[in-house]
């Protein structure tokens, strides 16, 4: 679509999605489906998903045309954001949020480069009070290498995890255990989740003797490390 800037539109009518994860254990809790955004104002040094960083156009999709791949699975009970970076193309996520609650009951977890305090003083862009009414918890920050402690569902130990409702507040996201998982097709191996060193050197040696040489490509949240 020629000329369409889905950073300055807050990402409507159209999504830039990077990627979409049906089903994953890997980034929250329960069963959740990931919508990853292309496009990101950070560059944090060890950024886990350095393609999805540039803003370029990536796959285009309406609102519904994501909730349609997110809900796929039925027994999908959360929805995890992440990128890239959300915060830019609020608004369409914010849409996403309220149209896949319509149909089902479901937790949202946020990632942001951003700080909290930073989104509700000066909002990068469209629909950021929005997404943050429809989020449950948001995890903000730039990712820092050096605080890497290789564990919980954040990628550095300065980041923040905020509850915003009560509906997943008894869930620990600082200390708990990672787990990746790797999720394969015909073009490439997705690594779903936030890996530990470890977990990382041991997908990219994988990666490397898998028979179609396939390029490795990481899911884990790209704002966050």
């Amino acid at each position: 679509m020629s000329g369409y800037d889905p950073w300055a539109s807050g990402g409507l009518p159209y999504l830039n999605v990077a990627h979409i994860c049906p089903a994953t254990r890997a980034l929250g809790p329960g069963l959740r489906a990931v919508l990853w955004v292309q496009g990101c104002c950070f560059r944090c040094p060890g950024c886990i998903a350095p393609d999805w960083i540039p803003r370029r156009i990536a796959h285009l999709m309406t609102p519904e045309e994501a909730v349609a791949r997110l809900l796929a699975h039925p027994h999908v009970t959360g929805l995890t954001f992440s990128g890239g970076e959300p915060m830019l193309q609020a608004a369409g996520l914010a849409a996403v949020a309220r149209l896949a609650r319509r149909q089902r009951e479901l937790s949202i977890i946020c990632y942001t480069g951003f700080t909290l305090e930073q989104l509700r003083a000066d909002p990068p862009g469209p629909g950021v009070e929005d997404l943050l009414q429809e989020t449950d918890v948001l995890i903000d920050g730039p990712y820092v290498a050096a605080l890497n402690d290789q564990r919980g569902l954040r990628g550095s130990a300065n980041q923040r995890v905020h509850y915003l409702t009560d509906r997943l507040r008894g869930v620990d996201f600082e200390h708990t255990p990672r787990r990746i998982e790797i999720h394969l097709n015909e073009d490439y191996a997705l690594l779903v989740g936030i890996p530990t060193s470890e977990q990382l050197a041991a997908f990219e040696r994988t990666i490397v003797r898998l028979p179609s040489h396939r390029g490795p490509s990481t899911g884990a949240e790209g704002s966050a490390g």
